[in-house]
């Protein structure tokens, strides 16, 4: 009964708390880089809204120049 004690306690020791140890350390640092990836996501997004947001204001002062020089034209072939 000592003998199985002892290797119980041996294995308890040197297996099971380290492998314990080395999976609550892999499944903090998944946790860690979920969250890493998911601000990256976030950000990526509001990155594209804005752009998509600017290129929107180009197109429309763009269109509002060449109408007034549509105008300036139609003006001097007056």
């Amino acid at each position: 009964m000592e003998l199985s004690l002892d290797m119980f306690d041996s294995v308890m020791r040197w297996v099971v708390l380290p492998l314990a140890g080395v999976l609550i350390y892999v499944y903090n640092r998944q946790n860690q880089h979920h969250t890493d990836i998911e601000v990256l996501k976030a950000q990526h997004e509001a990155n594209k809204i804005a752009s998509d947001r600017e290129m929107k204001e180009m197109k429309d002062t763009i269109k509002a120049i060449f109408n007034k020089l549509d105008t300036i034209e139609q003006a001097l072939r007056k």
